[in-house]
């Protein structure tokens, strides 16, 4: 049995463990033992709702209940861009015409933005390659947004992921090569680590200000901007089955997509539902039901083939306990996929 819940002080060296098997192109989450640790401590303050709102960080484990394995983590960020800044490139258009020359052309071109500080951000989603099998990764995934549906006044408007950006097989980003090299002068997984430890400074400091014409990059540059990492394509589908889309906002470094949603418009906010957890199993579904608990500081989710009737739902003793709740306990429940993608 699989829960997603909460992160905890003990969970250290196991977040630490899944950082180290992440690879490039993830600033999140680094196997660092010194930022590991401050982003444990400060997930469990969030979660204890010790400090701010906007400051939170709640990151989630997924833990093999029998073995007590960490083997996954995704993360909610409560606000980007309010201590260090928070930049992306916007596409936008430019039109040049000459009545005189009969000439009229239109242009995509990056713009430096900001535009995107103070949303709430999904982040953090890495599944150990051994349990990357049946609805794992739905799980572990959509966990995140039951949470926001559980405690929507915790966020704000808008909801954006930042999707890792397209890489060769061989783990070189043709958007960096071409582009950001340039004016960083240093290896792209130099400059993700950098990022990824808060010195974000050198942004600001050696990108260009003015848009970057996009018919200026080389050709193989132009046709991975917007385009997601082989390994994150999965990622990004589960994100728009849950009511997120690219809207035009792409990583400075490698290009990947930045993915947003308005946090009212959610499948969770929509399906989702409230049901009082009774002693008599529920027979079992055709379909497949996240379910998760009401507390904050101990919040959990699992998968399971039972659904809600009429207001209540039934679960067996072990699935109970491992939500860590009692018959009569109000839970949260919402069909893991959405009912317009029942395949998906």
């Amino acid at each position: 049995m699989l829960v997603v819940r909460a992160i905890r002080e003990h969970d250290f060296e196991g977040l630490l463990a899944l950082a180290g098997m992440v690879g490039s192109g993830m600033t999140t989450l680094k196997p660092d033992r010194k930022s590991v640790g401050e982003r444990v401590a400060l997930a469990c303050a969030s979660f204890d709702e010790r400090i701010p709102v906007p400051q939170r960080d709640y990151v989630f484990v997924m833990e093999d209940a029998g073995s007590g394995k960490v083997v996954g983590v995704c993360a909610i960020k409560g606000a980007v861009g309010l201590d260090d800044p928070f930049y992306n490139y916007r596409i936008g258009t430019l039109v040049h015409s000459s009545k005189e020359l009969k000439v009229f052309s239109r242009m995509d071109t990056l713009y430096l933005s900001n535009d995107l500080t103070g949303c709430a951000e999904l982040c953090s989603l890495f599944l150990h390659p051994d349990y990357r099998v049946g609805h794992n990764g739905k799980l572990l995934s959509k966990s995140r947004f039951m949470f926001i549906a559980q405690f929507p006044h915790l966020f704000t408007e808008k909801l954006i992921a930042e999707m890792r950006g397209y890489q060769t097989p061989a783990g070189r980003s043709p958007f960096w090569d071409s582009l950001g090299h340039h004016f960083f002068q240093m290896e792209f997984d130099r400059a993700d680590d950098l990022t990824s430890l808060g010195k974000k400074s050198f942004i600001a400091e050696l990108m260009p200000r003015h848009p970057l014409y996009v018919a200026y990059l080389p050709q193989e540059a132009q046709q991975v901007i917007g385009r997601v990492h082989v390994d994150t394509a999965p990622a990004r589908h589960l994100l728009e089955q849950e009511g997120m889309h690219y809207e035009g906002y792409v990583d400075i470094f490698d290009a990947g997509p930045v993915l947003q949603a308005r946090v009212s418009e959610l499948r969770a906010l929509r399906e989702s539902e409230l049901s009082v957890l009774d002693t008599n199993d529920t027979a079992p579904a055709e379909a497949v039901s996240l379910i998760c608990n009401t507390s904050m500081r101990d919040f959990r989710v699992l998968a399971t083939q039972a659904g809600p009737d009429d207001g209540r739902i039934g679960l067996p003793d072990a699935l109970r306990q491992t939500l860590g709740c009692r018959a009569g306990d109000t839970v949260r429940s919402m069909p893991l996929n959405s009912r317009k993608n029942p395949h998906g």
